[in-house]
């Protein structure tokens, strides 16, 4: 149990990382410079999303 928890500790900062990464890629490919931004946002929202999941997962075995 506390290897899941741990994991969502690193999954939040790397989905953001990740979700920037591919923005500044994509702002580098299209010569643009705002693209690093929705990639920030859905990496954060991806991490989000996945955190919520889990933590549903753990609540729902509680019952």
């Amino acid at each position: 149990m506390v290897g899941e928890y741990t994991s969502l500790a690193f999954m939040m900062p790397v989905s953001a990382l990740l979700g920037y990464g591919l923005g500044y890629l994509l702002d580098k490919e299209f010569g643009t410079t705002w693209l690093y931004i929705p990639g920030l946002i859905l990496g954060i929202a991806a991490g989000l999303v996945q955190l919520i999941r889990q933590l549903m997962r753990d609540t729902s075995d509680d019952r």
